[in-house]
Parts: structure tokens; C-alpha cells; sequence
């Protein structure tokens, strides 16, 4: 038995989800596991038979995390255990599923197959960011996927000061900015036509969002510098600007913030089931190598 104790977490706002997750506990007390169910994953699902525990216990007991809901579900656990160094696997509750990586309906099969020592790991790094104003640090904070920097609600592009390292590489007229991880790549940096990069890298992306300049493209940029964004303007006087790490939000930004992004020390210890491919990911989520049907059938 390669974990003993085991925490399951949930999207615990999805109607129904307490009778997967009783089967999911019930399968792993069967094969002999210490089963801790996630606080809020308890109160809100009525789920109330196994012991109930908050995320340092999680911490400081178990051994593994299942995540039973979407991505940002799984998002939300990495960044409250990751100074645990606790390995986390994902079930997939929610729609994409990019990190959450097995369907529900093999999650039986797949999770025993899983504690009996038949997975791979690998390591997720986190960006650690930080907003600073006249030389005080405002709010900081970790993310998975990306720190974002955004114009607030209908106010006009934002103008950013790019350095890296304390180099600068150029002034930006944008809806925003993202820096993303590796990881993140697969996320809001996708849909901002940011490149596809292998979680192996030890690189993070500066994505533009709806650059004036059209010539601003994204960029792929070493793990071990840090990455410092100046507001230097707002569109409108009554304008804002706000900074979001992954789904936590700072919304106060003023020109002169700084925001500094960097790799966090700690990491993610991702499980996946002996087999999992990344590019086979890739190709099941964005449909590669999707081969329209052809009828036999003339007209």
C-alpha cells in the first residue's frame, strides 16, 4: 500500500456529487486506507461518516489528495497544500479537465489501480507574485496556472512597464497581461493564442491580452528570473486595474504598482495512472486528430 491515508476534496456546488464520492471513500476503506474527507467537501455534500479534516490537517496526515471536480477545484487544493508537499490526483467533475484527468467513470479502476503503486508523479511548479507600492508589498499570493494583470471592469487599455531580471523589455497598451506556467499554458494563455508548453520546461509565458500593437507577441522566458510589470497608466481617470492568481483577485491596482512574478520554492506532485501521456491529453481535450465522419452513403 503506497498511501495509507488518503484526503478527498470536492466541487462540493455540483448537485449529486455526494453519491460518487460515498463510492469513492467506501472503495478505498475496502482496500484498507484511512479515508479524511475536506471540511466544506463534508458540510456541504452531508457526507458525515468519515473523519472530517481542514486542509493543515489534510497537510499534516495524509499522504495523497483526490480531487473530485474541475480544474479550478484542483487549483484551489494545490495552492492550500502546497507547502505540504502532498501528491495530488485529479477526477474529472467538471468539463475541460486538463490537470483533473480521469473521467469519473473509470475512477474505481483507475484510483486502485493508483494506491497499489501502479502511477507515474511529476512535479508542477507555482508562480509566486507579489504587488508592491512605494516599496510595500500590498497582497501576495501563489498560483498553478497564471497570474493575470487585467483592466477593471469598461475601462480602456492599461499601459505596463515589461522588465525582466531589471532589464526592460518593452512598454505594452493592452487589456492585460498573463504569465503563466507551464501548466497554465493549457489555460486563459491558450485562449489568448499563447504557445502549448510541456510541463517539463522550467519556463514561464508573457501572454498579451488584445495588444494595441499587433507586433507584441507572446514569449517563452527562463523559470529562474523574476518578471516585473509597472502599471505606468490607466485608460480612463476613473479606470481601474486588477491582478488575479488564478482565482484569487486583488482589484485595487494603481499606476506606479508594481507587480513582481517568480517560481514559487515549493511545487505540485501531480499522480497520474501508469499510461497517462500528455500528449494524449492534448489530443483527447482539443480534438487533434479528429477525423471527420464520412458517409458511404450517396446521394
Amino acid at each position: 500500500m503506497h498511501f495509507k491515508t488518503i484526503a478527498i476534496i470536492g466541487r462540493y456546488q455540483d448537485t449529486g456529487l455526494d453519491a460518487p464520492l460515498r463510492k469513492l471513500a467506501g472503495m478505498l476503506q475496502a482496500e484498507g486506507c484511512k479515508v479524511l474527507l475536506e471540511a466544506d467537501t463534508a458540510r456541504n455534500t452531508d457526507i458525515t461518516e468519515h473523519t472530517i479534516a481542514s486542509y493543515d490537517e489534510i497537510g499534516q496526515q495524509a499522504d495523497l489528495a483526490i480531487v473530485m471536480g474541475g480544474d479550478g477545484t484542483m487549483l484551489g487544493a494545490a495552492r492550500q497544500l502546497a507547502y505540504s508537499n502532498i501528491a495530488l490526483i485529479g477526477i474529472n467533475h467538471g468539463r475541460l479537465g486538463f490537470i483533473t484527468d480521469i473521467p469519473l467513470h473509470s475512477a474505481t479502476d483507475a484510483l486502485n489501480s493508483v494506491i497499489h503503486g501502479n502511477y507515474n508523479a511529476e512535479e508542477r511548479v507555482l508562480l509566486e507574485g507579489r504587488i508592491v507600492r512605494n516599496d510595500e508589498t500590498l497582497y501576495s499570493g501563489l498560483a498553478l496556472n497564471d497570474v493575470v494583470l487585467n483592466r477593471a471592469g469598461r475601462g480602456g487599455m492599461i499601459e505596463v512597464r515589461v522588465e525582466f531580471d531589471g532589464a526592460f523589455m518593452y512598454s505594452q497598451r493592452a487589456d492585460g497581461l498573463i504569465v503563466a506556467t507551464p501548466t497554465g499554458s493549457t489555460a486563459y494563455s491558450l485562449s489568448a493564442n499563447g504557445p502549448i508548453v510541456h510541463p517539463k520546461l522550467a519556463a514561464f509565458l508573457l501572454v498579451p491580452v488584445a495588444p494595441q500593437t499587433l507586433s507584441n507577441r507572446p514569449i517563452v522566458l527562463p523559470d529562474s528570473g523574476t518578471l516585473s510589470l509597472t502599471i505606468t497608466a490607466l485608460g480612463r481617470v476613473e479606470s481601474g486595474a486588477s491582478v488575479h492568481f488564478d482565482m484569487q483577485t486583488w482589484s485595487e491596482c494603481q499606476p506606479g504598482d508594481r507587480i513582481d512574478v517568480r517560481r514559487a520554492q515549493h511545487t505540485v506532485r501531480f499522480i497520474h495512472p501508469t499510461g497517462y501521456s500528455f500528449f494524449s491529453t492534448l489530443r483527447q481535450k482539443l480534438s487533434w486528430n479528429h477525423m471527420p465522419q464520412v458517409s458511404d452513403e450517396t446521394e
